[in-house]
């Protein structure tokens, strides 16, 4: 049989959370000795489709594309996904939000547990998998005969390019979806997306209000960094929830995570503790956040961040 992975794309780009989880595909298909393919859903997909194709050990690539499809709806996703498990015995996607939206209904469909947010293959049938916010690490086996995975992308390197599989036009799905995608508000940006961006600095509760953000926005700008922020300071209103990393925000694993104003609660650890150099700037020596840093400063972050401006600037940044 054949191992199945399901695209992250936003119909115009593939995104690298796709190269991602074809990593951790390859690793099961090694295991089993069988090939991986890729489905690319959506509307208007074609360059998707051709971007998924040029990704290295993949077989072939489905492309199924349809309006209902655009959003990637859970319904809908469920009308292609699940007749064509009959030839596949595992379906992987990004453990993002697109994904955990549609997977579990795909996993009910097929009458299996999900095994969600896995960080490791250990073989056909046994992942690893973070629990208690990413403190512990689950070896999981599943007897299930299909295995429908999220993969955690920041624990996979993305597969190399130069591949050229050929891509299939398959049928549309097959009933009309129920549910129908009304509207979404985003906060738009020139900075590097989130879950993408090498560099992020991110601001807690100790940015004391929205308004104070604009100092470590200016330090973003300098450095062609991406925002982020911890639940403490999404709940108390200073900057939009599409920038919280944490348990329950975004994941992110950027060459450089820079905390700003945050204690570490181990929820917001969990979002971002993979990160490759980790700079913590907190008035309280004994922050939690100090005990995962590579580098920690203690001071006042109103006088710190600008200090860090100012020496960016000299730098010629």
């Amino acid at each position: 049989m054949a191992i199945l992975v399901i695209a992250e794309h936003d119909n115009e780009n593939l995104k690298d959370a796709t190269h991602k989880t074809v990593t951790a595909a390859l690793a099961l298909a090694k295991d089993k000795g069988c090939d991986v393919d890729i489905l690319v859903a959506g509307k208007g997909v074609k360059d998707v489709s051709a971007a998924a194709a040029k990704i290295s050990g993949v077989r072939k690539v489905l492309a199924c594309d349809h309006i209902s499809l655009k959003r990637q709806l859970a319904e809908a996703m469920q009308e292609v996904v699940v007749p064509l498990m009959d030839g596949y015995d595992a379906v992987l996607a990004p453990d993002t939000t697109t994904g955990k939206n549609f997977m579990p209904r795909i996993a009910a469909m097929l009458d299996v547990m999900q095994i969600s947010s896995i960080s490791g293959v250990e073989s056909a049938d046994t992942f690893v998998r973070p629990i208690y916010a990413g403190n512990a690490l689950a070896t999981v086996k599943s007897s299930d005969t299909k295995k429908v995975i999220t993969v955690r992308p920041t624990a996979f390197a993305p597969a190399a390019e130069g591949g050229s599989a050929p891509v299939e036009t398959i049928a549309d799905p097959a009933s009309p979806s129920t549910s129908e995608f009304i509207s979404e508000e985003l906060s738009k940006s020139d900075r590097p997306e989130l879950t993408a961006a090498k560099i992020v600095i991110s601001g807690g509760r100790g940015m004391g209000s929205g308004e104070n953000f604009a100092i470590i926005e200016k330090v973003a700008d300098q450095l062609g960094a991406a925002v982020g922020a911890s639940r403490a300071a999404v709940d108390a209103g200073y900057v939009p929830n599409d920038s919280q990393v944490g348990q329950t925000g975004k994941v992110v694993a950027p060459e450089l995570y820079i905390a700003v104003g945050i204690s570490g609660a181990i929820q917001h650890l969990a979002g971002m503790k993979d990160s490759k150099v980790i700079v913590a700037i907190n008035k309280d020596e004994d922050a939690p956040i100090f005990q995962i840093a590579d580098y920690g400063w203690v001071a006042d972050l109103f006088n710190a961040v600008p200090e860090l401006e100012a020496e960016l600037t000299k730098a010629g940044y």
